[in-house]
């Protein structure tokens, strides 16, 4: 698992830094079971529009500092 801290990023900068990583890891050659996990500040809206039209999985949770975990999956 990859996990990518874009706390204390002020929009759109994390939504570019996610789909640049999921970009650099070549999301589509991963193997089944494998993910990234995102760390926000804030509920990443705009980035759920664009996984969700690419037809990626994912699940967002409370993070413990009040912000928000993102995971990513193959």
């Amino acid at each position: 698992m990859t996990t990518l801290d874009n706390r204390g990023l002020q929009p759109p900068q994390p939504m570019i830094r996610t789909l640049d990583k999921l970009e650099e890891l070549e999301f589509e050659e991963l193997e089944p079971g494998e993910q990234l996990s995102i760390i926000n500040d804030r509920r990443p809206m705009f980035l759920f529009q664009e996984l969700d039209e690419q037809g990626i999985r994912y699940e967002c949770e409370p993070y413990e500092d009040g912000g928000f975990i993102i995971t990513i999956y193959k």
